[in-house]
């Protein structure tokens, strides 16, 4: 069902906008934790497989955790990080070494849930935005940990001292405003190529809301050809492709800069990064002065209107190979809800109408009235298809191959073959 916000909920967004397995344990110890009991048996742990190693490497992590250990004496959260989540986890799943909570990852079939992750229960969804995206036949298996938009992070002392006085709004003026801090030795764009997972916005996210049809990617299920310089995919990527040969991105392309890139951003040796609003609050913890960083819709093409996604993040799920599944559950409830991870980490909230403060970089975003287009599920056949012609989505992967071909069109010849071979076999 498509859901696009207007104006009207904009200003209803804003009020939300924050800046921001057990062993050695019986079943019904278990059991009686998830009916409230706060004791846990000893030396007992409970294993996270999460992305976000960053909050593992600076102990954030432990800091969530311990008011829940607390909550049940004996208990140790234990935290497992992937760098590239996406990639990584599939091994796990393979071998159904999942640890208790895992995050789902983005590309599994709606079909397979009930082969790896325990139902939630339906209590647990009051209130929460997207709740069904990550249900088959009626049963909900993960909860969103956040949700966010996406634009362009800047820092406002570089574009001072690039002569730049006010953010660009069209692609036209983006470009003359690479120009002016290529100009001035300011690295204008970290794209990240090398980091790769980043690479995913300039692929499934812009699709899914340049043209304000939250269903784009799914209909690419009912052609053979997908993929073209004149539609949004061509158009994303020849963004980039000028970013790069215009020399506005970051040198030494293939190495993984991800923490590196927002060292340079608080610094002001780099000017600007696109991506979700949740980047903000890590490139003030590496250095900037929050007032001297700024958010705007990232204009991709020379139009009045302006488009922004409304996403989930990465969706918290039980393993279904957890021998402490109750526990597990109530770990996920008490992340998402009480940990303080979602304001930390600056995410908005997945909780309907929760009152929270507003950042100046989120009010400045909000001050340009973009329409939201909130996302919606891939649908299995789009998934099946995907995986038959060998194209990871989500994973920034196949973007790289993209960005590095000489011949664009031909390259994307060479994917619409093994698309519509793949559609094919899937669609009967």
């Amino acid at each position: 069902m498509r859901k696009t916000i207007g104006l009207m909920l904009v200003a209803a967004l804003a009020a939300s906008w924050t800046l921001a397995g057990c062993s050695g344990k019986q079943a019904e110890d278990e059991n009686s934790a998830g009916k409230g009991n706060t004791q846990a048996a000893t030396s007992s742990t409970l294993t996270v497989l999460t992305n976000r190693v960053d909050l593992i490497e600076n102990g954030r992590m432990l800091k969530y955790a311990e008011p829940f250990e607390q909550k049940h004496p004996g208990l140790k959260v234990e935290f497992q990080g992937f760098s590239n989540y996406t990639a990584d986890i599939m091994v796990h799943l393979s071998t159904q070494n999942m640890g208790d909570v895992l995050l789902l990852p983005a590309n599994m079939l709606a079909q397979d849930f009930p082969r790896y992750f325990e139902p939630m229960p339906n209590e647990m969804f009051d209130s929460i935005r997207f709740a069904d995206y990550k249900a088959y036949d009626g049963v909900r298996y993960g909860i969103a940990s956040g949700a966010s938009t996406v634009g362009v992070v800047y820092n406002k002392k570089a574009f001072a001292k690039a002569g730049i006085e006010t953010p660009p709004v069209t692609l036209a003026e983006f470009y003359e405003a690479c120009k002016k801090l290529k100009q001035t030795g300011i690295t204008p764009v970290y794209l990240n190529y090398g980091a790769q997972w980043p690479l995913k916005i300039w692929g499934e996210e812009f699709v899914s809301y340049m043209t304000g049809d939250p269903e784009y990617l799914n209909k690419m299920a009912n052609s053979d050809k997908p993929w073209d310089l004149s539609n949004p995919w061509g158009q994303s990527m020849q963004i980039v492709k000028t970013l790069i040969d215009g020399g506005y991105t970051e040198q030494g392309l293939f190495n993984n800069q991800w923490e590196l890139s927002k060292k340079k951003l608080a610094d002001g040796e780099a000017a600007m990064s696109i991506n979700g609003n949740w980047v903000i609050k890590q490139v003030i913890e590496a250095g900037a002065s929050s007032d001297d960083i700024g958010y705007f819709p990232f204009p991709y093409d020379d139009g009045e209107k302006r488009f922004a996604p409304l996403v989930p993040d990465w969706f918290v799920g039980v393993s279904k190979f957890s021998t402490h599944k109750e526990l597990a559950k109530e770990w996920v409830d008490y992340f998402v809800k009480q940990s303080g991870y979602v304001e930390d980490e600056g995410f908005l909230s997945v909780r309907i109408n929760e009152q929270l403060s507003v950042s100046p970089q989120q009010e400045q975003f909000l001050s340009y009235k973009p329409i939201f287009v909130e996302n919606v599920p891939p649908s299995d056949q789009i998934l099946q298809i995907a995986e038959k012609a060998k194209v990871t989505l989500w994973s920034g992967e196949y973007i790289q191959e993209w960005i590095a071909s000489e011949n664009l069109q031909q390259t994307f010849e060479q994917y619409n073959a093994r698309w519509q071979e793949a559609r094919k076999q899937i669609i009967k």
